[in-house]
């Protein structure tokens, strides 16, 4: 049987939250007990829109020290930065030129991020699909747990490595990689738009509830909330939060 191996990974653009702790974190660490996993801090990614450089470099460390104090374990998973193996971005040039214009246009995420404004997007956002592909098929990963924003990607990854293999005629050179996607999602919304998904790139540290947030914030945060109540009660119960200390 061919090994088993995971891969995913996070981009260190901001303070890690409450929707990605339950969204990813919680499944890689339940991965790592049964898998052998590769879980990297995306850098290469997050350069798609402008970053200063010296906050970059700290949420790359803040984003590591989440993944350990979630639980991942250095002696079960590797652990690493994208940046610092080349060959990221040295496949992901390759697979540009195996990618075809129409599976990028056909890519929803694009077109939400740059908005109306596309023409002024840079052309790594448009193209980073192609990025992922190569963080995927660089090491030739059979898995990748992947939530709904994602999974279009992970199937331009396929259709990728399926159109380089037959160009080169390598027969599952490289694999063909699978979803990993939870039976049940935890899907936590913007504490300021109940319509939208928790986002460490929201513009208010009001929308989110970030993992290194103290008790005092969260509940700070909670009673600015703009929540249904029904969607309240379920975030208070997973921070062990007395509804009591909450001001309606």
């Amino acid at each position: 049987m061919k090994k088993e191996l995971v891969f995913s990974g996070v981009q260190p653009t901001g303070n890690l939250h409450l929707g990605n702790y339950l969204g990813a974190l919680k499944n890689f660490v339940s991965l790592q007990k049964a898998m052998n996993c590769l879980y990297c801090v995306v850098d290469l990614h997050a350069i798609t829109t402008f970053q200063n450089p010296k906050e970059l470099n700290s949420n790359i460390l803040e984003t590591t020290a989440g993944f350990l104090a979630s639980g991942l374990d250095p002696n079960k998973s590797i652990i690493f930065n994208q940046s610092s193996v080349s060959g990221h971005a040295e496949l992901a040039w390759i697979l540009n030129c195996v990618c075809r214009v129409g599976w990028l246009n056909r890519m929803t995420q694009f077109k939400d991020k740059a908005g109306k404004d596309k023409e002024k997007a840079s052309v790594g956002l448009y193209i980073y699909p192609n990025l992922m592909a190569a963080d995927i098929l660089l090491y030739k990963a059979t898995h990748v747990p992947v939530g709904a924003d994602q999974k279009q990607h992970l199937e331009l990854s396929r259709d990728i490595a399926q159109k380089f293999n037959n160009d080169f005629n390598v027969k599952d050179f490289f694999p063909l990689p699978e979803p990993l996607i939870q039976k049940s999602i935890s899907r936590v919304m913007s504490l300021r738009d109940g319509t939208k998904k928790m986002s460490k790139s929201e513009d208010s540290d009001y929308s989110r509830i970030n993992l290194k947030d103290k008790p005092d914030e969260i509940v700070k945060k909670l009673k600015r909330q703009k929540l249904m109540r029904s969607r309240l009660l379920k975030i208070l119960k997973i921070m062990k939060i007395d509804l009591k200390h909450i001001i309606y």
